[in-house]
């Protein structure tokens, strides 16, 4: 039984998918946008969003948080620079799925996930 387990599996280890997430988180905060499949676009706006609410704090704790899920040193300064103070005032709700239509080669689910201006 698999009571109070959440998240996606996608068929991978944990350390496999520790590290697809923090891949795309870096990922997404670096472009701002990143074309994914529907489930790890889902998938990733819960780690996305996370993060973002811990940096609102700024200090010295949230950016070694949020550095041990990001891989470059650069989008995390980027981060804390220069998106934290466009979302300063925002609640939640700091990424969008836009569905783009099935792959071609499996017919997978597309989307398109971006950061909210």
């Amino acid at each position: 039984m698999r009571h109070q387990k959440s998240g996606r599996h996608f068929n991978r280890d944990t350390d496999a998918r520790k590290a697809l997430m923090r891949n795309l988180c870096t990922s997404l905060l670096e472009s701002g946008r990143i074309t994914t499949t529907e489930p790890k676009a889902k998938e990733l706006r819960r780690w996305v969003e996370r993060l973002i609410t811990t940096a609102k704090d700024d200090d010295l704790n949230a950016r070694r948080r949020v550095a041990q899920d990001i891989s470059k040193a650069d989008v995390v300064e980027r981060l804390f620079s220069n998106l934290l103070p466009r979302l300063a005032e925002r609640p939640g709700g700091y990424t969008r799925i836009i569905h783009k239509g099935p792959r071609q080669g499996d017919a997978a689910p597309m989307v398109i996930i971006e950061l909210v201006d």
